[in-house]
């Protein structure tokens, strides 16, 4: 992998763990233990509850001893089926570094649907454009792709450090890494290897159109650039600011800041206040009159 992210330097704000995130890795990773145990048996359930394209639209029948559930329900269940520890490992990563930030962006019940539906929608790509196949589709990666989409349409500014080549520690613009990690799926199609990178691409486009109408209505997209910056202040902050003692940015009591030279606003303070300007002020919606 040309660059292997390992954190973010997005810190979560409205929510106060990401449940959900960790919630999916650890179900993951259970799973993965799971069938672990099976033995040879593995086989057998991964055919039974991984997604076959083919099997899924009609055109082939699945032995009724290795049928458990509903065709359909596979693109649930393949989700949290993996092949091996590289496969889990790498997707467990990509889900920790990215998915806190989505999740503190659409809040817990919201985030989780998005999941989902981006895991299915991931699933149904790869069966469209590899309806002939009888290979079973697993893994978390389709539903991880949407969290992806989704990341870059909220912080394409966002730092992550990463490794390039497994080596080189860089730090990155989200765009510039994620930018490049769908690119490489594009340019991966129709080789000759076992990973489903129309489950990729199709995860990742239905997170970047997903995340508009999932986020919070006061989470700006694309980090809050030109129009797409919301009209009230982020709701996060605002509460961190009233803590504070203060709604109005850099106007936080401080009785070291406020007898510094510089005062709180950069200018000389002698009378030790601060005459507040309009373009100093947030802009905030007119309550209306009562």
């Amino acid at each position: 992998m040309a660059l292997l992210p390992l954190k973010d330097d997005n810190t979560i704000t409205n929510i106060s763990f990401q449940y959900v995130t960790v919630s999916i890795i650890c179900a993951c990773i259970m799973v993965f233990l799971w069938q672990l145990s099976l033995g040879d048996e593995n086989r057998r359930y991964i055919v039974s509850l991984g997604t076959i394209p083919s099997v899924l639209l009609g055109a082939r029948d699945l032995n009724p001893e290795l049928i458990l559930i509903s065709p359909y329900l596979t693109m649930m269940t393949s989700l949290f089926l993996h092949g091996g520890w590289m496969h889990l490992t790498f997707n467990t990563l990509f889900l920790w570094v990215f998915g806190d930030n989505v999740e503190d962006a659409m809040g817990h019940f919201r985030y989780i649907l998005f999941y989902l539906i981006c895991g299915v929608l991931a699933t149904f790509s790869h069966v469209l454009m590899e309806s002939g196949s009888s290979t079973p589709l697993i893994g978390a990666s389709g539903a991880i792709s949407g969290v992806l989409g989704a990341y870059i349409i909220l912080h394409p500014k966002a730092r992550v450090l990463v490794l390039f080549m497994n080596i080189i520690p860089l730090r990155l613009p989200a765009v510039f890494v994620l930018g490049g990690w769908i690119g490489l799926q594009f340019l991966s199609l129709g080789s000759e290897t076992n990973t489903a990178w129309w489950a990729h691409i199709g995860g990742f486009m239905s997170g970047m159109v997903l995340v508009v109408p999932f986020r919070q209505k006061f989470v700006p997209l694309f980090d809050g650039v030109a129009w797409f910056r919301p009209s009230v202040p982020k709701f996060g902050a605002l509460q961190k600011r009233k803590r504070s003692g203060s709604i109005f940015p850099k106007t936080v009591r401080n009785s070291s800041s406020s007898t510094s030279a510089g005062g709180p606003w950069g200018k000389p303070s002698g009378l030790q206040r601060n005459l507040l300007k309009p373009k100093d002020l947030p802009s905030i919606k007119k309550q209306p009159k009562s």
